[in-house]
């Protein structure tokens, strides 16, 4: 079956499944043998992972390594009583928005699916930092251009989890040149 035809079946089947799903005549999830399973969320969660498009060397070697801004922030999430948990003590990191990182954002970080794994030479064009135990964070010497900011928050009983869970957050932003940014990297989370 094509690239093209598994889409469609999908979405038909999300569509399909997801009111039986809302209608609560699903309890928790639905097994579509050869395509994933599909979740209360609505979600299909694939048995293998989203192959990666060809890593865009080209596009990659256009890219300034080093610049003059800086991208400062807080990273968070914020419960159902409005309350922020900090991500304290946490990798950070800026990943330069491309076609490479733009399928991981829509297909991974807000489709939910699992990717193959990344080619390595990705981590060549990587900023990293740390947060603080307020959750701020910054990164020095940044080139202007547009990236995913990325971090995770471990979150328990303050956001409604019986066990601890590392929630992952990211956005885009765009940076000027000798811009200082800054960046409310939250999420809300209920559960």
């Amino acid at each position: 079956m094509g690239q093209n035809m598994k889409k469609r079946l999908k979405i038909i089947i999300t569509a399909s499944a997801g009111m039986f799903l809302l209608s609560g005549c699903i309890h928790r999830e639905l097994l579509i043998p050869n395509i994933g399973t599909l979740t209360e969320s609505n979600t299909i969660q694939s048995n293998a992972p989203i192959p990666r498009v060809p890593f865009p060397a080209d596009e990659y070697a256009r890219l300034k390594k080093s610049g003059s801004s800086t991208v400062v922030g807080k990273i968070y999430l914020t419960n159902s009583d409005g309350q922020r948990i900090y991500g304290r003590h946490t990798r950070l990191y800026l990943n330069p928005v491309t076609s490479y990182s733009k399928q991981w954002f829509e297909e991974s970080y807000i489709g939910g699916h699992k990717m193959a794994k990344t080619d390595k030479r990705l981590y060549n064009y990587l900023k990293f930092t740390a947060s603080d135990s307020k959750g701020r964070f910054a990164f020095y010497g940044v080139p202007a251009g547009s990236y995913y900011a990325i971090g995770t928050v471990r979150c328990a009983k303050e956001c409604g989890y019986s066990t601890p869970k590392t929630i992952r957050v990211a956005k885009e932003i765009t940076v000027g040149s000798g811009e200082t940014k800054r960046v409310d990297l939250g999420k809300p989370v209920y559960n």
